[in-house]
């Protein structure tokens, strides 16, 4: 049976038979607020079909179905099951009306609903990618069917209601009101949208010549004091100026709204017009600047989807990678250039996150090419990882580099007038770029589209007496994949710049830069034969390609001395980058990562590296320490924090990373002491707001310590009585040291379902603490016992956070990749639930691997 999913075969029969022109839905919302599970949900749908008298489906998941009439012609409502209604001896054209009772949910998927308990008002948004728009109506759930949507809604008097069409005045009058929006261009159903609740919003306008494009920010009243609306607007409109001038196309909807709604699973949402975001982006504390920075990026990746995504769209989710590669691109691409950003270092942030996710992701059992073979939506839902967004994205930069900025672009713009409002493959945009550099793309497609893994670039140069170098050559590796995964390692064309570094009075600054192409095993470099080897050479500078690099010893030990020296940020997270890829690969022993830290990170000026830096460094020596160091290790970072923080400029955004830190590792009596005196007022750092984020973050650690009780968190909840409020004391409470919050935490997420997805994330991050190894310990054999079964119960959201949360990881032995290996062997799990599963297990098989090579290292 097909349950919830839909394979690959299936959605391309169904397309090869039908044509879909346009969906008329009614949502009755109005009783909404008294707390009943489901609502009303009224479908019109009319479409063609290329083979009358063929049989087909529509996609639905809803509690039951009162009507189902197909041309005139009542249906049997029983013959609903399995998430589909069937559709028998369809017509040349056909009319479709489904009347259902749909659920409210609180997994952040379909109709989510939320109660603020601030004011005690109910807010309501959906959620539809991957396939969730058939928990709301009827339709044929699959990107190439595209139709237009007119949503009539029913909801109580007073609301705001936000569709992808404009808002109409509602009408009617009494307790409910009407809300008609005219119908939608042509577009995939996952991209519809609702919002709707007591929401208050801001507007302004997006003007260009003749051009008018409403604009409006929207968040809960509880929220509106924290709603910085005018940096939202500016961001966006220099992503409207840059994003329509590079695409050469008109922003295609009737308005653009950002909402920013409560318990989001995702950063954001590329809704039609009607964006859908996460409002912890709504900052009610201070943060720092990599906070808007990566809010931002947000902002501009979404947009980015109106024209790649929405305006034209991915035929099957094979190509969702291109989809978020290019808004990912184009997010760090319009930072970085576009006039008046405040990030023009973004390429900074993306070589130091994105990177090295993408890096962490292709060292995964599951590593898989950047364009996957999705043969059904369960594959889709565990896809959306480090290599469909980030290592997609530093390809497609690395194409850019192959073709030129501007050929990529008149491509991109022949690209979408070619295909605005249909769907394309990836080969239709690759013809493009073709066309528009004249370079033939289909061997780059092959290397690094089709294939998996990482190539390591290493210098190979040989300098005589006089400091001169004789030979320079570029070597390229391609190291085996991971054990299971699919595919061989393939050495790849790169296109590299190689960054020569002198010291000057203490700082590292580039003397010169090299570009070249790269192909197989060694490149020679015959530029660079005849001059003085400089004090470093960086190759990959400026980023340009998606590979690990390495230093030659010469150039590690000048870095390794001199970090912090760099004059621009990029090879500094360049360097960074690569000395923690070593710490993980076991190249470099996680204490000589820690000594890295503490001798470079003083000087590092880019907050976001800074914090980067801090949490790899935590996970170091959580995870890749020799467990009889590690006590060692996190004691010196804790000192070290604590004198960062007391150091730090007052009011700074080091400082603020440095107190939150040392909240983190605090340890010795002292540290607690301290931290307890900042949450009661008693000590003071100054600069240092003690604000309502951080005295959580402050009360968490007290807690995971046993320095604070329930009191303290009753106490602090008093204080802040929010959905946020609420989510930190679960953690709290999560986080205490005795078997029995930790018993209570496992029974409030395993075997209740009652939680909220934000409740539940806060459970799972408070359960999980790393002091309490030991206390976890009997954990691990209920994890085994329980996970298929939740897999099967729970919704893809719920169950991915359970089976990747509370897997066992913190217990890094042979005894838990033996469970592992043994309920692998047995159990018989889903494609999709396995992988979770086995990326899970390999994270424990790496920190035995470099808790290994740290322990040599403490014995030399």
């Amino acid at each position: 049976m097909p349950g919830t999913n839909l394979t690959r075969e299936e959605a391309r029969t169904r397309a090869d038979l039908i044509r879909v022109d346009a969906y008329d839905i009614e949502l009755d919302l109005g009783s909404a607020r008294e707390g009943g599970g489901t609502f009303r949900s009224t479908t019109v749908v009319r479409f063609t079909a290329t083979t009358p008298g063929a049989d087909s489906f529509i996609d639905l998941v809803a509690p039951g179905v009162e009507e189902i009439t197909l041309n005139g012609t009542a249906l049997d409502p029983a013959s609903f099951a399995d998430s589909r209604i069937p559709l028998p001896g369809l017509a040349a054209e056909n009319e479709l009306r489904v009347v259902a009772d749909c659920a409210y949910s609180n997994t952040g998927e379909g109709l989510h609903r939320f109660v603020d308990p601030v004011d005690g008002e109910t807010y309501l948004y959906t959620q539809f990618e991957v396939p969730d728009a058939r928990r709301v109506f009827a339709n044929f759930e699959q990107p190439d069917l595209k139709a237009t949507f007119a949503f009539t809604v029913t909801a109580p008097t007073g609301w705001v209601v936000v569709s992808n069409s404009p808002t109409p005045e509602p009408v009617g009058e009494g307790a409910t009101q009407v809300w008609k929006f005219e119908p939608t261009g042509r577009i995939s159903s996952y991209i519809t949208a609702l919002v709707a609740g007591p929401y208050v919003g801001v507007f302004d306008t997006y003007e260009k010549g003749e051009q008018r494009v409403p604009l409006g920010v929207y968040c809960r009243p509880s929220m509106r004091e924290y709603l910085d609306a005018e940096a939202i607007f500016e961001v966006t409109k220099q992503g409207f100026d840059y994003f329509q001038e590079k695409f050469d196309y008109p922003y295609p909807f009737a308005k653009y709204d950002q909402l920013f709604v409560p318990e989001f699973n995702a950063g954001a949402m590329e809704n039609a017009g009607a964006v859908t975001l996460r409002d912890q982006y709504v900052f009610r504390s201070k943060v720092t600047d990599a906070a808007y920075e990566a809010r931002a990026a947000t902002i501009l990746h979404e947009l980015a989807h109106m024209w790649f995504g929405d305006l034209v769209t991915m035929e099957w989710w094979n190509d969702l990678w291109l989809n978020e590669s290019f808004a990912t691109f184009a997010e760090a691409v319009c930072q970085a250039e576009a006039p008046g950003s405040k990030w023009p270092q973004s390429w900074t942030t993306f070589a130091n996150q994105m990177k090295t996710w993408a890096y962490r992701q292709d060292q995964l059992p599951s590593t898989h090419p950047i364009m996957a073979d999705i043969n059904d939506l369960e594959d889709v839902q565990v896809n959306f990882d480090g290599i469909t967004y980030a290592k997609g994205a530093s390809v497609l930069k690395q194409l850019v580099a192959y073709v030129g900025q501007d050929a990529f672009f008149e491509g991109v713009r022949a690209y979408f007038k070619r295909h605005a409002w249909g769907n394309t493959r990836l080969s239709d945009l690759l013809g493009a770029l073709e066309e528009a550099s004249g370079r033939d793309l289909k061997a780059w497609s092959k290397a690094w589209l089709e294939t998996a893994g990482i190539n390591v670039l290493r210098p190979s140069l040989v300098v005589n007496t006089d400091g001169d170098i004789e030979s320079f050559a570029v070597l390229q590796e391609a190291p085996a994949l991971p054990a299971g995964a699919k595919g061989e390692a393939v050495l790849r064309p790169h296109r590299i710049a190689i960054g020569l570094y002198e010291l000057v009075d203490g700082s590292l600054v580039r003397t010169d830069r090299i570009e070249l192409d790269l192909d197989g095993a060694r490149t020679e470099v015959p530029e660079l034969v005849g001059r003085h080897r400089p004090a470093v050479v960086l190759l990959n500078d400026d980023d340009l390609s998606y590979a690990k690099i390495r230093l030659d010893e010469d150039s590690l030990a000048v870095v390794t001395e001199n970090l912090g020296g760099f004059t621009e940020s990029l090879p500094r997270a360049l360097c960074w980058a690569s000395a923690w890829d070593m710490t993980r690969d076991g190249e470099l022993a996680a204490r000589d990562y820690l000594s890295l830290a503490l001798s470079g990170i003083g000087r590092e000026t880019d907050i976001g590296v800074v914090q980067s830096v801090q949490r790899q460094v935590k996970l170091a020596l959580d995870a890749y320490t020799d467990p009889d160091w590690r006590e060692q290790g996190l004691a010196r970072w804790a000192t070290a924090s604590e004198e960062h923080l007391r150091a730090a400029e007052p009011g700074s955004d080091h400082q603020l990373a440095w107190a939150r830190t040392l909240a983190a590792v605090a340890r010795t009596d002292g540290q607690l002491d301290l931290l307890a005196g900042l949450l009661d007022g008693s000590v003071e750092i100054k600069g240092l707001a003690v604000d309502t984020e951080l005295r959580w973050t402050l009360l968490s650690r007290l807690s995971a310590t046993g320095r604070a009780d329930e009191a303290a968190v009753v106490a602090e909840l008093e204080r802040d009585n929010t959905a946020a409020g609420q989510e930190h004391a679960a953690t709290c409470r999560a986080s205490r040291p005795t078997a029995e919050a930790k018993a209570q935490a496992w029974a409030s997420v395993v075997e209740s379902d009652k939680l909220t997805n934000y409740v539940q994330e806060a459970v799972i991050a408070g359960f999980q603490q790393s002091d309490q190894r030991e206390l976890l310990a009997p954990y691990a054999e209920k994890y085994f016992a329980v996970v298929k079964h939740i897999w099967e119960t729970r919704s893809h959201e719920i169950s991915q956070q359970i089976i990747v949360g509370l897997y066992p990881a913190l217990q890094v032995s042979e005894a838990t990749l033996a469970a592992t290996d043994a309920w692998l062997a047995s159990a018989e799990p889903a494609p999709a639930l396995r992988r979770q599963v086995v990326e899970a297990r390999a994270g424990v098989e790496r920190a035995l691997k470099a808790q290994v090579v740290d322990k040599a290292a403490g014995a030399r």
